[in-house]
């Protein structure tokens, strides 16, 4: 088994005592520091040691690598992460035991002109906020297999995966979806409109978002990161990705107990 350690070194910026820790204890796995995802070939098994933005940042490359991911929380939620910091030596038995389960979590496939990007949490398709670009608001059609879903006047759309119903689609309004259910969300984001909703759709399904004003280029931000624009003229064919982030759980896994503690309603 080949095991790898990647960190976000805003928290072990001064102590790398439990990065070197994990390493000694699987040091006959020839157990390795992970830098970026040039690192992960060969991988069977990667601690994340940081926040959930941590775990997003290297998700998909874990998933195109086949690399289970084990997550242990140094950040404000952790919603992805199974320890929390004072379980690491937990975490650390339990890989070496084997004797884990394996939660597959589905991720969207984004094609926006020759460009293709992966998401775990969501992709979000926004007005541009600054500059030259600017938009008070962006007018947007949504199609799912072919058939107009609507015309949505908002600030954007937000596309969300199970993962990531308890991200921005939430605070969005958007309803919580358990991580077995296979569907999506469609939420828009402070819609003009008495009768627009957040959507649930199957996960077989294609949606296709496209601008219906000519204007300025649009956001496209996946997983919490800018990386690029849709001009006026383009669309956005969003669908289930082949690949899947697997994360190393524990059998005593409670989805529900899990949300509650951390959305902060219960203090147990």
């Amino acid at each position: 088994m080949k095991v790898g350690v990647y960190f976000n070194d805003k928290y072990f910026s001064d102590d790398n005592r439990l990065i070197e820790k994990i390493c000694n204890e699987f040091s006959d796995c020839s157990c390795r520091v992970v830098v970026d995802a040039s690192d992960l070939q060969g991988l069977e098994v990667l601690f994340v040691l940081g926040g959930d933005g941590t775990i997003l940042g290297l998700a998909s490359e874990c998933a195109k690598n086949g690399v289970k991911i084990i997550g242990v929380n140094y950040g404000h939620m952790g919603f992805l992460a199974e320890f929390e910091p004072e379980k690491t030596d937990e975490a650390i038995a339990l890989v070496k035991s084997g004797k884990y389960l394996v939660q597959k979590r589905c991720m969207l496939e984004i094609n926006c002109g020759d460009t293709t990007y992966y998401a775990l949490n969501d992709l979000v398709v926004q007005r541009s906020t600054s500059g030259e670009n600017f938009r008070n608001t962006v007018n947007l059609r949504a199609e799912i297999d072919g058939s107009t879903v609507d015309n949505f006047s908002s600030d954007g759309i937000i596309v969300s995966t199970p993962t990531g119903s308890t991200a921005y689609s939430l605070s969005a309004g958007g309803s919580v979806l358990t991580p077995d259910i296979e569907a999506f969300i469609l939420t828009p984001i402070c819609a003009h409109s008495l009768h627009s909703r957040p959507i649930v759709f199957g996960n077989k399904s294609t949606l296709l978002i496209s601008p219906i004003d000519r204007g300025a280029p649009l956001e496209l931000i996946v997983d919490g990161k800018a990386v690029g624009t849709m001009a006026y003229d383009q669309n956005i064919k969003i669908k289930k990705s082949r690949f899947t982030v697997d994360f190393i759980t524990k059998d005593d896994k409670n989805f529900f107990k899990k949300l509650l503690i951390k959305l902060n309603i219960w203090s147990k």
